[in-house]
């Protein structure tokens, strides 16, 4: 039988990005360690099997050291004050699929003579953060009380959703990579990323972290894309006091006051005060982390910051032994709401109706095939022949 020679720092280079340890693959590659040292070598077959575990170009397997496969985008995230290099074939594998349909929805636009969108790239970094969340709030007509009139965090969420989309925002949550619920998205590699583009913004969220989380990651995207250019990446912010420089303080001030308004905070904040769980009582009626309301009133000096780091603390060991809420149950129809968004999927299904491109396009981008795609244009209202 042939081995392959390939290099073992290479096959360690692969198990390591798709953030997978030896035991993860031992019962399928029961020599793994043996290559990983150089001991023995794999088949051909075996070598296509391990690069679709874990989701590498073949290719790349038969490179003498490991390549180095840059973001697409800039990365904001900061971890201890170091930047994160690596991005795993999860991470990468969204950002493509992103960047495909911003640039088919670009064109699309371009086509049909839209005009460019105001907002994207309307703030500066010397502006003032919390005047720009405020005009984000009025920009998207979100008036105070908002998210206390709806009943739920996924209502909320769907809310900030529908009126991003309705202003031309591609706004998408999803917690796997496309539809394949096997590929999990990592909460702990990133939060979100924004797109910007005049024509065609994006934004997307991590819709394997809590829905409260993310309302604050939607609003922080938002704020990227008011940034333009200047603001497109990914973003992390781990903790409680993220380090991501200029941009990502930026963007979490303005988001900070777009979710949570001082003057509405101030004034429900007399009576939650007297309450035994006052940041849980106000993160219900701001749809937010209750983090995010602790925070919000220790920078308003509202509680001294040992009250703050002593609910943080308490706050996170609770989450850590609770089941971390993870996207990708419910109805896979209603799933793709959010997964492509209306906004982008009736501009594809309108497109292949129409015969601008065809069905295996149409396929591609959206991630639906065959009976699935048919089956969501009869659901948001448009058949097809």
């Amino acid at each position: 039988m042939n081995r392959i020679a390939v290099s073992p720092s290479v096959l360690q280079w692969a198990r390591e990005r798709a953030h997978l340890g030896i035991e993860n693959l031992a019962a399928k590659f029961p020599k793994l360690l043996e290559w990983e040292r150089g001991e023995s070598l794999p088949t051909f077959k075996q070598l296509e099997s391990f690069a679709k575990a874990t989701h590498v170009p073949f290719g790349y397997l038969f490179l003498p050291e490991p390549p180095d496969i840059p973001l697409p985008i800039p990365d904001f995230r900061m971890l201890e004050n170091r930047q994160l290099r690596s991005a795993s074939p999860d991470l990468l594998d969204t950002l493509y699929a992103m960047q495909r349909r911003q640039a088919w929805l670009r064109e699309a636009r371009l086509e049909c003579e839209a005009e460019p969108l105001s907002f994207v790239g309307s703030a500066r970094l010397k502006d003032d953060p919390a005047a720009i969340g405020r005009e984000m709030r009025r920009v998207l007509g979100l008036g105070n009380g908002w998210a206390a009139g709806v009943r739920t965090w996924q209502e909320a969420v769907s809310g900030l959703r529908n009126a991003m989309e309705s202003l031309g925002i591609m706004a998408v949550v999803n917690g796997v990579v496309g539809n394949n619920n096997r590929r999990k998205l990592n909460v702990e590699e990133f939060r979100g990323f924004a797109l910007s583009d005049v024509y065609a913004p994006l934004v997307f969220v991590n819709g394997a972290d809590a829905k409260s989380a993310q309302m604050f990651t939607l609003a922080h995207e938002l704020a990227h894309v008011w940034l333009g250019t200047e603001g497109s990446g990914l973003s992390g912010f781990p903790g409680v006091f993220p380090d991501g420089g200029v941009v990502e303080m930026f963007c979490d001030q303005a988001a900070a006051e777009f979710l949570v308004p001082e003057t509405e905070l101030r004034l429900h904040w007399q009576e939650a005060r007297r309450d035994d769980a006052p940041f849980e009582l106000l993160a219900c009626w701001f749809k937010v982390s209750p983090i995010v309301i602790g925070r919000r009133v220790m920078d308003l000096r509202l509680v001294d910051r040992q009250v703050f780091f002593d609910f943080y603390e308490a706050y996170t060991r609770q989450e850590r032994r609770q089941k971390q809420e993870v996207s990708g149950g419910g109805d896979f129809y209603n799933n793709q709401n959010v997964r492509v968004g209306r906004l982008f999927a009736v501009q594809v299904i309108r497109a292949a109706k129409e015969g601008r491109i065809g069905f295996k396009q149409a396929y591609d981008l959206t991630g639906l095939n065959g009976g699935a795609f048919q089956e969501y244009a009869r659901r948001l209202g448009m058949e097809l022949p």
